[in-house]
């Protein structure tokens, strides 16, 4: 499931896009009636456009999470870090931190610029002091603390 391979001072590895959390049928009942009580409330105010807005929006919510986290490819290099085709600078980013979410180990990298989001990679733990070693000779490292809105998310399980 996970490569190590190194070549010229590269680190490479492959892991999950994200953690899928397990959906009971408790969320999905959660999500219908969510759903049913924001549609009645936009019928009664003929808010149609909205009411659309929120079934799509559901339906988006559902298909989002049954759909399987890709393989994606990881590799550290000189310039950056290589997600598949897209490649992040090192000068994008003020500092990196480990965060663990549940039994799997991520690096979260923190961005200079105030409104861009951070970046979450995640890796095989029996990698991880020479993937946190490569990016700490590029970056320095920092605390990293769920903001709200990732508390959010964690909390409805995506």
């Amino acid at each position: 499931m996970e490569k190590k391979t190194t070549s010229r001072g590269s680190v490479n590895w492959e892991a999950e896009e994200y953690i899928q959390a397990e959906k009971n049928g408790g969320w999905y009942l959660g999500l219908v009636v969510v759903t049913a009580v924001l549609v009645l409330a936009s019928v009664l105010l003929r808010w149609w456009t909205f009411t659309v807005l929120i079934v799509l929006s559901a339906v988006a919510l559902v298909i989002y999470a049954k759909r399987p986290p890709r393989m994606l490819h990881y590799s550290l290099t000189s310039k950056g870090l290589s997600e598949g085709n897209r490649l992040y600078s090192y000068e994008d980013f003020r500092s990196f931190g480990v965060l663990m979410e549940g039994a799997k180990p991520a690096i979260v990298l923190t961005p200079r610029k105030r409104f861009s989001p951070r970046v979450t990679v995640y890796f095989p733990e029996e990698r991880g002091e020479e993937i946190v070693d490569a990016f700490g000779a590029k970056l320095p490292m920092g605390e990293v603390k769920l903001d709200f809105l990732d508390k959010v998310v964690k909390m409805l399980r995506f």
